[in-house]
């Protein structure tokens, strides 16, 4: 029997097409492991894979595809490799590489049948979303967090893209302000579960993926100085088990850590410097406490408390962890410890450690109850969630590739009593929408000739019929508008627009405005004496609808709202970010890429994505 007999009966005709097709694969983890494993059993027959991330050991316990000897490695080539085992007569490409790098510009995506999102990273799926609307390819987009989950179709023209629903920004905290300048209780929490648990007890910071220290011009400096610590707290960790173990580590994270950052003194113009503390005092002024006083989860511990459970942790976890060692075979991985909130060994330490930090830096102290609450209250990467979205993903994969969107499927994944999954029909695209409610054409572009003047004088007023009111934008800010005009004889080269950019053309006519228009660069070296931008096609710019007058909340709820209850069909995206607005005069906005990101779910809990 022919390793395709099963899927040619399920799927008729349409295998066909599935063995024909190319498709890619964007992020390898949670999601990806489960959904490639899916394409490449059904059978697709090209599939491309891109993910930026290695592998590290926390992955391991969801993401089948990798081993223990796969960590460190790439991600998307180990999966390539195992996969490929499940399928020889499909056809894999993996890449290393970012998803937003200029070698995967729109003619790449134009090239492919269908689009898959396996991402954690809110960033990069708006980027593929953007890309794949360029593109005109069908994009299935999928995210879990914890046991709820969704899969959303999404066809330029025919339905709402990932944008039109705006999201809410995830709350994000700079390593920097973790490590260096904290103010609030949470931060001093994720620094004691997050970085020192882990560095002493885990995966060094070196090793783990959750800390990003990714340089850019102003914090390249900081950063360094951060990795100097974590390697000198490497270095104490091999003294576990010796009298002075509680001291060194007490000493370098208390005392010296604290006078590096004080002798920042800009940083402390405007704000209380930390304060150092000193272990003998301290352990003196501790001698009567008992470390039972742990037990008082309630209560906020006193300086000398949160010392005595410190020290006191600190041992049971350094004897923890050294038998562990003790049990290791040749050949074996080094033991590891991990956070659990209901440990009381590892929530000791990181309640004391944490409060420590707060007095230091002269931050609100919490008790132990409050802190198992804001650290342990984690929603975790579920492996049977992404098994299900991903078999999702490929169910409406099928639709898609019989281009029958009315049978395509909005789907959520919910932890119910009532019912596991629920759907709705996909809507159509909001007109008002700032990514798909726009006109979408290519330009070919000479910019090393091309000046913006080109661009505003010939193309759009001239040939395109624009007025005077409307800017140009692009990733940066503003580069033209009536107020700013200062930009029209410098070349497009000079303003960084290259190949494979965007601009977004804005008409701000207050009588009758068009749509946005998306221009996609396209570069090339055109002839001398031709014009420098080529515009191949025609387009018709709609314009923007007119917004109804608002009635009255009386007249049309007669004084009652008709709410619906339940969570049955609710977008799990009904509010995420809210689509940026250019920024004016091409200011750039410098972006902080060293972020641990927590998402607040409104109910205090702090949701991890897969990755």
């Amino acid at each position: 029997m022919g390793r395709d007999t099963y899927p040619k009966q399920s799927l008729s005709s349409l295998y066909g097409r599935i063995k024909e097709s190319r498709v890619l694969m964007v992020g390898a983890g949670g999601i990806g492991c489960e959904l490639l494993k899916n394409l490449v059993l059904t059978g697709f027959g090209e599939i491309h894979l891109v993910d930026l991330d290695t592998i590290d050991l926390s992955n391991l316990n969801r993401q089948f595809l990798f081993r223990h000897e796969h960590i460190k490695k790439s991600k998307a080539l180990v999966a390539k490799e195992v996969a490929g085992k499940f399928n020889p007569n499909v056809k894999l490409e993996a890449y290393h590489a970012n998803i937003k790098d200029s070698a995967f510009n729109v003619d790449w995506f134009q090239s492919f049948t269908l689009v898959f999102n396996a991402l954690d990273n809110l960033d990069a799926r708006r980027h593929v979303n953007k890309m794949c609307l360029a593109a005109g390819v069908p994009l299935i987009e999928s995210g879990t967090t914890g046991f709820n989950g969704q899969v959303q179709v999404i066809k330029k023209g025919r339905t709402e893209c990932y944008d039109c629903n705006p999201k809410e920004t995830p709350k994000t905290f700079p390593v920097c302000t973790i490590r260096s300048t904290p103010s609030q209780p949470i931060h001093c929490i994720v620094w004691a579960k997050s970085y020192l648990f882990t560095e002493i007890f885990g995966t060094s910071e070196d090793d783990a993926p959750e800390l990003d220290h990714s340089e850019d011009a102003e914090n390249s400096e900081e950063i360094e100085k951060l990795r100097q610590e974590a390697q000198a707290l490497k270095r104490i960790r091999q003294s576990m088990g010796s009298p002075d173990f509680p001291k060194k580590i007490f000493e370098k994270i208390f005392v010296e850590d604290i006078l590096r950052l004080r002798s920042m003194e800009d940083v402390w113009k405007s704000r209380r410097a930390p304060e150092p503390l000193d272990f003998d005092n301290v352990s003196q002024q501790a001698s009567g406490v008992d470390a039972s006083v742990a037990q008082k989860d309630q209560s906020i511990w006193s300086i000398q408390e949160n010392f005595a459970v410190f020290t006191d942790s600190l041992w049971r976890l350094s004897t923890r962890f050294q038998e562990a060692q003790a049990g290791v075979v040749n050949g074996d991985a080094s033991p590891v410890l991990t956070f659990d909130k209901d440990d009381d060994d590892t929530l000791d330490f990181v309640a004391a450690s944490a409060n420590l930090r707060s007095l230091i830096f002269g931050i609100e102290t919490k008790s132990k109850f409050d802190i198992k609450q804001m650290a342990g209250n984690i929603i975790p990467a579920i492996a049977t969630t992404n098994a299900m979205v991903a078999g999702l993903c490929v169910l409406q994969a099928f639709k898609v590739m019989r281009d029958d969107y009315t049978a395509a499927r909005m789907v959520f994944l919910a932890k119910s009593t009532d019912r596991v999954l629920s759907s709705e029909p996909l809507r159509p695209p909001k007109p008002d929408c700032a990514v798909c409610g726009v006109a979408q054409t290519r330009l070919v572009v000479d910019t090393s000739r091309a000046t913006l003047s080109d661009l505003v004088e010939d193309l759009l007023r001239l040939k395109l019929g624009y007025g005077e009111e409307f800017s140009v934008n692009n990733e940066v800010g503003t580069i033209y508008d009536p107020e700013l005009d200062d930009n029209l004889e410098k070349k497009l080269s000079d303003l960084g627009i290259k190949g494979d950019s965007f601009l977004t053309v804005i008409d701000e006519d207050e009588e009758n405005p068009r749509v946005n228009l998306v221009l996609s660069i396209s570069e090339k070296k055109l002839p001398v004496g031709s014009k420098p931008i080529v515009h191949p096609a025609n387009i018709d710019i709609a314009r923007k609808p007119k917004k109804p007058l608002a009635a009255s909340r009386d007249a049309i709820t007669n004084g009652h709202t008709n709410g619906v209850g339940g969570v049955v069909g609710k977008r799990k995206r009904s509010t995420e970010d809210v689509i940026e607005q250019p920024k004016k005069k091409g200011k750039l906005v410098p972006k902080d890429d060293d972020l641990i990101v927590l998402d607040d779910t409104g109910n205090g809990a702090i949701e991890i994505e897969d990755d």
